[in-house]
């Protein structure tokens, strides 16, 4: 926690929503696709913790990604 200034799992899921968000700015791969790049088995998991993260779901995250979307 020194090194980062956050707990661990903190950390990690603040990474994979960094990866995801590139990942849904590409606009390539389905959301489905993206949660199992990042380590989620899950799209349904993913969805929740994008959206605890960011404040939305990642799909909603992705179409307003043009109009300035928040900030990971």
């Amino acid at each position: 926690m020194q090194f980062v200034g956050q707990p661990p799992m903190h950390y990690l899921t603040n990474w994979r929503m960094q990866l995801a968000a590139n990942q849904l700015r590409s606009g390539i791969e389905g959301v489905a696709v993206i949660a199992n790049l990042v380590g989620y088995e899950s799209e349904a998991a993913f969805s929740r913790a994008f959206k605890k993260a960011v404040g939305m779901p990642p799909s909603r995250w992705r179409a307003h990604r043009d109009d300035g979307p928040p900030q990971l």
